[in-house]
């Protein structure tokens, strides 16, 4: 069972859609107050829903028509690095100017205790599917990074699954790993969504295939294919050092790193369309482009 959250007619609702493709409208706000609601009630998420639709709204549109917004609105979206060896070579690569037999810091966060964490976005800088990022004006090879994200209760346990883009500036973090900030977090430089695929629906995240696909001019530029079972940290190890002296918020996303990055001649260019697809939970789409093209190039 997946949630998503939409926009009709200037308000905002919560939505389910079931395996048989139908769509209901929820009484809860959001995704954690139907979590919330589920707990009180000794059900989980989708046995409360299940027991809701009944007397649940069917949703006369399709998902297609719809205007879906992401699917929790989180109030941080916390990334993990260097948590795949595809990403660890990326890294080394940036950080040597391309001699790959180089041992830099990344081999040593690949293999210490404990994982890279950052802040990756705010509410107000995280985007959904179907909406424009935006490409970073001081940077010249820029590209997304597709992964799975975590959404978090306020205790670090995971409500749902999601698929998450980590828009990034290889240039700016190879020239110097302080510059990771500035390589990371910008405005519109992270998108979650389409849906939520509620946890304890979801038998194995950690063998999940994920594609990433970009096009340009209507021509397919990448088309990279990884799978979670590629993953070297798990979870709760991720979650645990998260949590460590640290407060987290109730929906929160735990982004967890990539094993998919395009070719390293490859830079995002305005107007591409980046597809983020993560088997069983959804396929985020969304446009490239500079701040002051905003509104102007839109995903078809």
């Amino acid at each position: 069972m997946k949630i998503f959250r939409y926009r009709d007619q200037g308000n905002i609702y919560l939505g389910a859609l079931v395996e048989q493709g139908q769509l209901y409208q929820l009484k809860e706000s959001n995704v954690m107050e139907l979590v919330n609601a589920a707990r009180q009630s000794g059900k989980t998420a989708e046995g409360y829903i299940r027991s809701a639709l009944p007397q649940a709204t069917p949703i006369s549109k399709s998902i297609e028509e719809l205007h879906l917004l992401t699917p929790v609105d989180a109030p941080e979206v916390w990334a993990a690095g260097v948590t795949y060896q595809r990403s660890r070579e990326a890294r080394n690569y940036e950080a040597t100017e391309g001699r790959l037999d180089s041992t830099t810091f990344y081999d040593k966060v690949y293999d210490a205790p404990r994982p890279e964490l950052f802040m990756k976005s705010t509410s107000s800088r995280t985007v959904g599917h179907n909406d424009q990022v935006c490409l970073r004006s001081d940077s010249t090879w820029q590209v997304p990074e597709a992964e799975l994200g975590l959404v978090l209760d306020e205790n670090g346990v995971i409500v749902g699954y999601t698929v998450g883009n980590d828009m990034s500036c290889r240039d700016i973090e190879g020239e110097n790993p302080l510059y990771l900030p500035q390589a990371k977090i910008w405005k519109r430089s992270c998108s979650i969504g389409p849906f939520i695929r509620l946890a304890e629906t979801l038998d194995d995240p950690y063998s999940l295939s994920i594609a990433c696909r970009i096009y340009r001019d209507g021509e397919k530029v990448v088309d990279e294919q990884a799978n979670t079972n590629q993953l070297k940290r798990k979870f709760n190890e991720l979650i645990h050092y998260l949590k460590k002296d640290n407060e987290l918020f109730a929906g929160t996303v735990l982004l967890t790193g990539t094993c998919l990055v395009p070719p390293n001649q490859f830079t995002l260019e305005s107007g591409d369309i980046i597809e983020i697809e993560i088997e069983e939970i959804g396929t985020l789409v969304n446009v490239a482009v500079y701040e002051h093209e905003l509104d102007t190039k839109l995903v078809n």
